[in-house]
């Protein structure tokens, strides 16, 4: 697949997963990650992946990032079929699609805030954006507009976060995939980080927060739990919310 070939469909999901399969081998052992997973996502949903240590939830997002690929089964990003692009295509997409938030952060100790931002923009060779303002708007976006030149040292864990989250969003991407955000931070900074992320889904972008935190899981309007490499249930709080009333 070529660079011009790779296209934003508007009829598809956002993201179709069908049969999503992936195996290790362990010694003699086969192991199933992920065991024939199949769900859409849609533009502007705030979901959570849930399940306990071995679930296969990291595999998914890895899977959703595109940082690895599936034994077997389609996965398709934008209306692309992620096993047809090639190595600059998936880049690409990495680079202009998705957006990444981390539990512990993963800032550059000795680079300021406004710095660590910009990075995507650098690295991913993104044209549109003025690297500078863009970075200090994405910093305002998230509270942070009198912390540009701090570095993450001078930073609680809270506004650290929020940096990160900044960087997500620099590059102006349709979905933040957040791995354990709140997991590093107190119970009150989580809330807020949480409140954070729903401010950006109302904004339009989509959200997938993979988490074992049961409170986190329920803060999203749907919820996605995996055991054993398989999807064990697929809820939608809003409706369950509006069943009870």
């Amino acid at each position: 697949m070529s660079p011009s070939a790779i296209q934003v469909s508007t009829g598809a999901p956002l993201i179709a997963c069908n049969g999503l399969r992936k195996e290790y081998r362990m010694g003699s052992e086969v192991v199933h990650a992920l065991d024939g997973v199949s769900f859409n996502i849609g533009e502007g949903e705030l979901i959570s992946i849930m399940g306990a240590s071995g679930s296969g939830k990291s595999t998914l997002m890895n899977m959703l990032g595109v940082l690895d690929t599936p034994t077997s089964g389609g996965l398709h990003i934008e209306g692309n079929d992620i096993a047809k692009m090639n190595r600059d295509d998936l880049a690409r997409l990495r680079n202009h699609t998705l957006g990444f938030v981390f539990q512990n952060f993963n800032l550059l100790p000795r680079t300021s805030a406004v710095e660590n931002v910009k990075l995507p923009l650098m690295y991913g060779n993104l044209h549109g954006f003025n690297a500078d303002e863009r970075a200090k708007e994405c910093l305002e976006l998230v509270g942070l507009g009198d912390r540009m030149d701090h570095h993450p040292n001078q930073l609680s864990g809270g506004q650290q976060q929020r940096v990160a989250i900044a960087r997500a969003l620099v590059n102006g991407p349709r979905i933040i995939l957040a791995d354990e955000p709140t997991g590093a931070l107190d119970y009150k900074t989580g809330k807020e980080i949480l409140q954070l992320f729903r401010k950006l889904n109302e904004s339009g972008i989509t959200m997938i927060i993979v988490t074992h935190d049961q409170e986190v899981g329920e803060f999203c309007d749907r919820q996605l739990v995996f055991r054993d490499g398989k999807l064990l249930s697929d809820s939608n709080n809003l409706q369950s919310m509006g069943a009870a009333e």
